[in-house]
């Protein structure tokens, strides 16, 4: 099978073309080569494959075979991969995804893309269709947060979570969905985004039973109006450098509850992606689209 690795702020996934290429089992697939010991290494596989509704079709899977229905960060790189192998010669293209038909206006250099503006789409903020079974808080009726979206307040509410060698914690989550489920948590003023935090208690919260199909964990440290500190642990793949969802869902929490601007700069390990939203309207994401190298692999 011949593949791109190709990453997007950190965030890397392995990319084969489906129009030449025929991957049978790509969840197990997308195990085996996302191995960063015994495989490729990466997050996730993704294949661009043909579309009856937009110029191509991302499907992608997760590091552990789970089908992922949207990533920003992959979204803009098969943008790159499809125009850098000159299989559109347009600027301006659409991806189908289980998410919807995404946009994407791509920025070339020397021939060659060099990142990325994605229409994101709308947030939404409706519990059920997050997906996150809200508990009924003791005088309180349902957990919602502050501020208004789309007429829906973000839904708001605490979980305890307690690990092996990890002090019970209460967390105050404000979650959202941009085409798949985000949990947001601003931590204070003194503390640090550190792996204890992240890599202890993410998976206990991205399992959490609020969370019917899992959910990414977001840890956001407010810098200013204009930019937030993130570390993100995605389901089905761990920490990794960067989560464009994330990134939008972070942005869109802030705003609502008057954090921030309607432009932000969201930091991550793996880099800085910009984030544009106005109330009530689509998410706009921009940021890197890099190639590392192409080979071939037997699976």
């Amino acid at each position: 099978m011949k593949f791109d690795k190709m990453h997007g702020a950190g965030n890397d996934y392995i990319y084969v073309n489906g129009f030449v290429e025929t991957v049978l089992e790509p969840a197990k697939v997308a195990k085996i080569v996302s191995d960063r010991h015994f495989g490729i290494g990466g997050d996730g596989l993704v294949l661009i494959l043909p579309s009856n509704v937009a110029d191509f079709r991302m499907q992608m899977f997760n590091a552990d075979g789970s089908e992922g229905k949207m990533c920003g960060n992959a979204i803009r790189c098969v943008g790159k991969y499809v125009y850098d192998y000159k299989m559109t010669d347009k600027t301006e293209i659409t991806v189908e995804t289980l998410s919807g038909t995404k946009h994407i206006q791509l920025f070339v250099e020397g021939g060659l893309v060099t990142s990325a503006r994605v229409n994101m789409g709308m947030p939404e903020f409706v519990a059920e269709r997050i997906p996150v079974i809200v508990p009924v808080l003791e005088g309180q009726g349902q957990g919602q947060g502050q501020g208004q979206g789309q007429g829906q307040a973000v839904v708001s509410f605490p979980i305890s979570v307690q690990g092996t060698n990890l002090s019970e914690r209460t967390f105050t989550v404000q979650c959202v969905s941009m085409g798949n489920p985000h949990a947001v948590i601003f931590v204070g003023a003194d503390e640090e985004l550190t792996d204890e935090l992240v890599l202890g208690y993410g998976p206990l919260l991205e399992k959490h039973s609020a969370f019917p199909d899992r959910i990414n964990v977001e840890f956001v440290k407010p810098v200013d109006g204009k930019t937030l500190k993130m570390r993100v642990f995605e389901r089905g793949s761990g920490e990794t450098l960067a989560c464009g969802t994330g990134a939008s869902a972070v942005a869109v929490v802030a705003r609502i509850k008057g954090m921030t601007e309607e432009r932000v700069d969201v930091i991550l390990l793996g880099g800085v992606l910009r984030i544009d939203y106005r109330e009530g309207g689509s998410v706009f994401m921009t940021g890197p689209a890099t190639k590392v190298f192409e080979g071939e692999i037997e699976v």
